[in-house]
């Protein structure tokens, strides 16, 4: 009878040795998760977001050139779970108006303007698609050619008198969406 527990309780040691290391090596993250936090005139923003690198890869463009994120296609803006904005304040984000809150943030990529979109879906993963029932708002914005490359995705914020302006860069892509207090 003693063998049999011994047996036992090595077996169930030697699926938590394995489970340890397969949580170690395997289950990883490869892009970090970054939080970014803007106060300005009384508004506080924050993001929640993961920092994919460009590694060489093709990043925006046509579908059939290959790249990672395909013009007209949904991107989670950024990696891993869904980046999430919040606001303190009610705001009009790139001039139309968005309660203060929490908010899933994901966008449509296009070689000359951006769709940004905010919802109330929280809490997923990043590549599931959105309930677009829960878009809380769509803005259209355009993308420029950065000055220089970015290896890895960023969003930063920055203040130009009453408005807050948030981009984001990668690769040699550049968008910014204005944001003001209500």
């Amino acid at each position: 009878m003693k063998k049999k527990i011994y047996i036992g309780l090595g077996l169930v040691l030697v699926a938590i040795i394995a489970y340890a290391a397969y949580s170690a090596f395997f289950s990883r993250r490869v892009s970090p998760t970054q939080t970014t936090e803007f106060s300005h005139e009384g508004l506080d923003v924050k993001v929640t977001y993961c920092r994919p690198s460009k590694n060489g890869r093709v990043i925006f463009g046509e579908e059939n050139s290959g790249a990672l994120l395909p013009y007209g296609k949904y991107w989670r803006l950024g990696a891993n779970e869904s980046t999430e904005i919040s606001f303190s304040d009610d705001v009009l984000f790139a001039g139309k108006p968005v309660p203060a809150g929490t908010y899933r943030m994901y966008v449509v990529p296009g070689a000359q303007m951006w769709q940004v979109v905010l919802n109330s879906q929280l809490g997923t993963w990043g590549s599931e698609t959105p309930d677009h029932s829960l878009d809380v708002v769509a803005v259209e914005v355009p993308s420029t050619q950065a000055s220089s490359e970015t290896e890895q995705f960023s969003i930063n914020f920055a203040s130009i008198g009453q408005a807050i302006t948030m981009d984001f860069l990668w690769d040699k892509t550049s968008v910014t969406v204005p944001i003001t207090i209500q």
